[in-house]
C-alpha cells in the first residue's frame, strides 16, 4: 500500500510541476493547489501508515502497550489545508484583480507594468 502511495504522491507532484509551468495564471495556482496536496501526502505517508490505531497511550501507562497512530504528521496535515486555503483564497482574488486590470490571465501579457 505505501508503494502505491508513493507512486501516487510521485504523480501529483509531476502534475503540480507541469501545472505551474503553463502560461495561465489560474493553472499556476491549480499547481499550487496540486503541489500543497501532494507535500501533505507525502508527509503522511513517510510518517507510517497506522490503520485502526489510536493516537492515545492507555490511561497510566508510560510506554506504548501495543501499536499506536503518531498524531504529529495529522496535527502539521491540518494546519497545512488550513494555510494552503488561506493562500487560495488570497490567489483567487489577486487573479480576478489582475484579469480585471489587464484582461487577460496569460503571464507573457501581464509583464508589462503600465497598465
Amino acid at each position: 500500500m505505501e508503494s502505491l502511495m508513493a507512486y501516487v504522491v510521485g504523480i501529483l507532484f509531476a502534475a503540480a510541476i507541469y501545472m505551474m509551468l503553463r502560461r495561465s495564471i489560474v493553472k499556476l495556482v491549480i499547481g499550487l493547489i496540486i503541489l500543497s496536496n501532494a507535500a501533505n501526502l507525502l508527509i503522511f505517508v513517510v510518517s507510517g501508515m497506522t490503520r485502526g490505531a489510536p493516537p492515545l497511550l492507555p490511561e497510566n501507562s508510560q510506554t506504548a502497550m501495543g501499536v499506536i497512530a503518531d498524531p504529529l504528521p495529522q496535527a502539521l496535515i491540518l494546519t497545512a489545508i488550513v494555510i494552503a486555503f488561506g493562500v487560495l483564497a488570497f490567489a483567487v482574488v489577486l487573479i480576478r484583480r489582475a484579469y480585471e486590470v489587464v484582461g487577460t490571465d496569460d503571464l507573457d501579457q501581464m509583464k508589462d507594468t503600465d497598465t
